[in-house]
């Protein structure tokens, strides 16, 4: 397992960062903050350089290419505070079809994704859990005719108010289903959140029904929970090694201020005290990277540590982003507190990339219960 980039991903990382300079600079991310503007042109230049189409087959109309390639895509997003559909769409919606749709009804969508005429996102998590058992999903859904209909609340669906299309997990009599419906078919209450560029929603299916060829996993089989366990490491590996790029450059941006902001006539950087500070930051920012590459290469790989991997990437991200917000801003002092700083862009993403997909203390846990360490606990898991 070599955790070094090949020339050709770091040219993708090098074009993808100089892409993203161009077309979602701060001001961007402050006209989201500030006046509500859906950064519409990015996500169009996005699917003009088929970036949703990164990891789906060539015969789907993809580029074909790995999930390093996409990790690398997620961290480089993580940095610039990008608002956009690409990590529902391309880390939780697409995976979800690949994983549990049939060939027909895979390729349909996942051609849709490739060519970027449709987003999507994974209607998963209720009451603070992200998985597919019987304490996280109850959701029913229930067979009327040729199709079945859908009843239920969804919690914290990233993009939820605003996908096209919605990978519905919900119960039958017979086990866990998925079902693909249309995003404007469910009512969506959007969140208050501190970070609009994460944006996320609370869905009512509301009796939706759906058809047999948006059924991508009917109930019963025990296929649908472990392909959904794929799915979710996917996903929340992605969105570690995004939240762990936001923090480099909250690490970054901390150590350029350290360089010219003067105290005693010294720069505050040449403090002793904070040059340990700004180490801890370094060296955790370095770990977590570490880590979610790891993650992600074992996901690439097909190795059998996936599931572990992708937990100790979540730990180590959202363990990062504690240590790297809180060392952030107060070394910034006074002017870290001011909304006219773009530092709070990148604090805020960090602290919602740590929420989603079940923060550090609930990854641990899952963790200490998959390695048998401790007994499951619903309450602890959650």
């Amino acid at each position: 397992m070599d955790l070094e980039f090949q020339a050709d991903q770091a040219d993708l990382r090098d074009n993808v960062r100089e892409v993203l300079t161009g077309i979602c600079p701060p001001s961007v991310v402050r006209a989201l903050y500030e006046r509500a503007e859906p950064p519409i042109a990015v996500w169009e230049k996005m699917a003009e350089l088929y970036w949703p189409a990164l990891a789906i087959a060539e015969k789907l109309g993809g580029l074909g290419m790995g999930y390093l390639e996409l990790a690398i895509v997620a961290e480089e997003l993580g940095r610039a505070c990008v608002p956009s559909p690409w990590l529902a769409t391309v880390t939780q919606y697409a995976p979800a079809v690949r994983e549990l749709g049939g060939t027909e009804t895979g390729a349909v969508l996942l051609g849709a994704v490739a060519e970027g005429s449709v987003t999507g996102t994974l209607a998963l998590a209720e009451n603070g859990r992200w998985t597919a058992d019987a304490l996280g999903t109850t959701a029913r859904a229930t067979r009327v005719g040729d199709g079945w209909r859908l009843e239920g609340a969804k919690s914290a669906v990233l993009d939820g108010a605003t996908a096209d299309e919605i990978v519905v997990v919900a119960r039958g009599d017979d086990g866990i289903g998925a079902f693909v419906v249309e995003g404007h078919s469910v009512r969506a209450q959007v969140r208050d959140v501190i970070d609009p560029t994460l944006p996320v929603a609370d869905l009512d299916l509301g009796g939706v029904v759906v058809p047999a060829d948006r059924v991508l996993a009917e109930p019963g089989g025990g296929h649908a929970e472990q392909a959904l366990a794929r799915v979710v490491e996917e996903a929340m590996v992605a969105l570690a090694i995004s939240t762990v790029g936001t923090c480099r450059v909250i690490f970054e941006q901390t150590l350029e201020y350290a360089k010219v902001r003067e105290q005693y006539g010294k720069p505050i950087g040449s403090f002793q005290a904070l040059k340990h500070r700004l180490a801890d930051m370094f060296l955790s920012v370095e770990r977590a990277t570490s880590l979610c590459y790891f993650a992600a290469l074992t996901i690439a790989e097909e190795d059998p540590r996936r599931a572990e991997a992708a937990l100790l990437a979540k730990i180590a991200a959202g363990e990062c982003q504690r240590l790297v917000v809180g060392e952030g801003l107060q070394l910034h002092g006074g002017i870290g507190y001011t909304w006219e700083h773009d530092l709070h862009f990148w604090l805020k993403r960090a602290k919602a990339g740590d929420a989603l997909f079940g923060n550090s203390v609930a990854q641990r846990a899952a963790l200490g219960a998959r390695l048998g360490l401790i007994g499951p606990d619903p309450e602890v898991a959650a």
